[in-house]
């Protein structure tokens, strides 16, 4: 310990500082919410809406889909609107009509601009001004605003109540018919929409922003950046080339070039007898590629939604499989295969940490949780149809069907199935690793290893701190870390650690430089990605502290992310180590586009949309679709492949990769993805931005917009980078199930018997 004593000092220090920020403003979180009163009331005493209702209908919205079906504040789906900017736009347009008939006895659009201007400064008078009162716990509106507000409720009611009229614009949007078939629950749904409006309209201190900052562009309210918005943008910016700076100054002057050891004439992983739980893997690699598969094609299926809005290829398919259902399936099936491509990386490791045994009923234990993860699978997946088809009876939706909350979609109960499956997997882990921290010798490596597997065995219950009724500004802040804090943090730490180990075990790099840069890595990357949680909540009724804390911080995650050239060129050259090394190319070459895609998806297009001035016209566009598939896939989807074919190796020993597969599955992939990032989502993003920072977010969330024939044809031209993309991923599932099930002969013919059952 001594000899990284510093470095050790450096990430407590590092975890201690980041979760004190996180806390302290996490609590400024709860306490700053948007209020949700009593009761919103009008001038002469009328009740419009209670505290209850608006909760009735944050319930409705997320049995229909939630987050999958447009969005509100900016996150979710991006086909159909985000319902606060469209829910505000409409009220204010309503508001104008009534008021200029009431005034001039004319349509608005008939009356001069002198008259124009006049409304619009009543109008912007009537919803920025705050007429909450915190001691009777009630809002007060205007008799107009409230009849703007019925006439925007007249219009939701039937959009999602299937009125015929509206059956173009609910193709449009992606939207099934009769989406939400209860009248008191639609009633209920439009005024979640209309208090999530109030709030993006409301300012928080007279003369100030409004309690989403000012989020949705919106310029008849005079909804636009703050000056703190700007403010902690450009100071992002100057934090990221001070940070790069400081960076490239570091390596060039503390690093210590140390020298490789020699390679190994044979590889010391392949040394260990397989144990009973090792064997037991072949069938996690079977769903992680099954589940792979299952994701791809329902990729295609529902990016072709958007230009056939309830059908596929004039087949009816949104009648039993709509928009917000299969998109739902297409994101949970992707967290599924990818966490269990890390799980069986874990489970591989740890009898080797162990001595090469494994504990007593470890082969069962790994047995429970492969059919554990296949019921919360195929639990949540159905709960997902029967909730979104309307079928499961309101008080139970939440906790059998669909949470509403794009990432964590699957209901309550799964969520609890999920959590008490990562705990199993933690326990498994820990059976192995604590023996192994009892023995001498050097054990930095493996404690940061045992800190990871603790971390994501338990952080996934940060998911438990809301609830079905919990303010929505509270839930955002435990969602994102889960989507955040857990995936793209502490997986983080355990891939970079694992891929550490498993390079120190193969003889390929020196314990001192594993464990170095396991370290360095860890808190490069917790000093930015903790705090930068809140990055997502700028505009999810935080305040200005949250943003600057965000801004600075999310800067600082791109940092590392600079060196990452170096880790790819790493990684590559290791396959010439020694030539036994060649039977692990096509992991290393994973691994490669780990660090590329690192570099490119989450870090240029990550930051591309992280500045507060940029997500304030960005949040909610295709954008971010960009940002989150180059980071996704490209990342923890790349790695858990790579930990995939990793592992396929180690269980099937003679295994050779058949080169025009494993060629086809890396460059097509490779290619396919970037042909749908560069081809069709961020050009649609880019000519989004443009509408959003000119005309507002409701526009660039249009039926106009997103039918207009250019938004079709680059929609069409993404079919191009799915097909390539299909291709290499059919191409990778059939080496994987080659491999598992030992259909290549020559590697049969040389296998041990116990070997070729392909149920273990």
């Amino acid at each position: 310990m001594s000899a990284y004593k510093s470095l050790w000092w450096t990430l407590i220090g590092v975890l201690a500082v980041t979760f004190s920020i996180l806390g302290y403003f996490g609590v400024e979180v709860y306490r700053k919410a948007p209020p949700l009163p009593k009761a919103f009331v009008s001038e002469s005493g009328e009740l419009l809406t209670t505290k209850n209702k608006i909760l009735d209908g944050q319930t409705a919205w997320q049995s229909v889909g939630g987050m999958q079906l447009g969005s509100i504040w900016g996150h979710g789906a991006y086909q159909a609107p985000d319902w606060t900017a469209d829910w505000l736009h409409r009220e204010l347009v309503n508001w104008l009509a009534l008021a200029a008939q009431a005034e001039f006895g004319r349509s608005y659009n008939s009356l001069t601009d002198k008259e124009k201007h006049a409304l619009l400064y009543d109008l912007k008078l009537d919803y920025r001004t705050n007429t909450y009162n915190q001691h009777t716990d009630t809002v007060t509106l205007s008799e107009r605003r409230i009849a703007a507000i019925r006439h925007t409720a007249s219009y939701y009611d039937a959009l999602f109540g299937g009125d015929p009229s509206l059956q173009p614009t609910r193709a449009n949007y992606a939207m099934k018919e009769v989406t939400l078939p209860s009248t008191e629950r639609r009633t209920r749904l439009t005024e979640f929409f209309f208090w999530t409006a109030w709030a993006a309209s409301t300012e928080r201190s007279k003369g100030g922003a409004t309690y989403t900052n000012n989020w949705p562009h919106e310029p008849l309210i005079d909804n636009k950046p703050t000056s703190e918005n700007i403010v902690w943008s450009i100071i992002s910016v100057v934090l990221l080339i001070a940070g790069v700076g400081a960076l490239v100054w570091a390596w060039a002057f503390l690093r210590k070039d140390e020298q490789h050891p020699n390679a190994p004439n044979q590889d010391p992983i392949s040394t260990f007898n397989l144990t009973p739980s090792q064997k037991a893997l072949g069938k996690y690699l079977l769903l992680i590629v099954a589940l792979f598969t299952f994701q791809v094609f329902l990729g295609g299926f529902t990016a072709h939604y958007t230009v056939e809005g309830q059908g596929f290829y004039g087949l009816p398919t949104s009648e039993w499989f709509p928009y917000s259902l299969v998109r739902t399936w297409h994101i949970q099936a992707a967290l599924f295969w990818i966490a269990t491509g890390f799980l069986a990386a874990g489970l591989f490791l740890a009898p080797i940490i162990n001595g090469g045994n494994d504990p007593k009923f470890q082969k069962h234990g790994v047995d429970v949780l492969f059919w554990a993860l296949i019921a919360v699978v195929a639990g949540s997946f159905i709960g997902n149809y029967l909730a979104i088809a309307q079928v499961l009876p309101p008080e139970v939706s939440f906790w059998l069907g669909h949470q509403g909350y794009e990432y964590v979609d699957l209901g309550r109960l799964w969520q609890v199935g999920k959590f008490a499956g990562v705990v199993l997997w933690l326990i498994l882990m820990l059976r192995c690793i604590v023996p192994a921290l009892k023995q001498k010798g050097d054990k930095n490596l493996l404690a940061l290893f045992t800190a990871s597997v603790i971390a994501i065995g338990l952080f996934y219950g940060a998911g438990f701190f809301y609830g079905e009724r919990t303010h929505i500004s509270v839930m955002e802040f435990w969602r994102w870390w889960i989507v955040h804090l857990w995936v793209e943090g502490f997986f983080e730490v355990f891939a970079t650690t694992a891929l550490a180990f498993i390079f120190f075990n193969m003889g390929l790099v020196s314990k001192r430089m594993a464990t170095v840069t396991s370290l360095a890595s860890a808190s490069l990357f917790l000093l930015g990605g903790v705090p930068g949680t809140f990055h997502h909540l700028y505009f999810s009724g935080t305040t200005t502290p949250v943003m600057a804390i965000g801004a600075t911080f999310s800067a600082l995650e791109v940092v590392p992310l600079i060196l990452l050239g170096y880790e790819a060129w790493d990684h590559y050259s290791l396959k010439n180590r020694a030539p036994w090394m060649a039977k692990v190319k096509w992991p290393l070459m994973f691994f490669v586009a780990v660090a590329f895609w690192n570099m490119l998806g989450a870090g240029v297009l990550g930051f591309t949309i992280n500045p507060p001035i940029a997500l304030y016209y960005l949040q909610g566009l295709n954008t971010t679709a960009t940002h989150a598939h180059g980071a996704l896939f490209g990342v923890y989807g790349f790695l858990a492949l790579g930990f995939t074919l990793l592992v396929l190796r180690y269980i099937r020993p003679q295994l050779i990769f058949n080169e025009t597969l494993m060629k086809t599955a890396f460059w097509w992939m490779n290619a396919g993805l970037a042909l749908m990032l560069f081809t069709s989502l961020l050009p649609v993003g880019i000519i989004q931005f443009m509408a959003s920072a000119s005309e507002g977010l409701w526009y660039a969330r249009s039926e106009s917009m997103l039918q207009s024939e250019t938004f079709v044809t680059l929609r069409w031209i993404r079919t191009i980078g799915d097909v390539v993309f299909i291709i290499g991923a059919l191409a990778i599932t059939s080496q994987v199930v080659k491999g598992v099930f030992n259909l290549d002969s020559q590697a049969i013919a040389s296998l041990p018997s116990e070997q070729h059952d392909p149920t273990a």
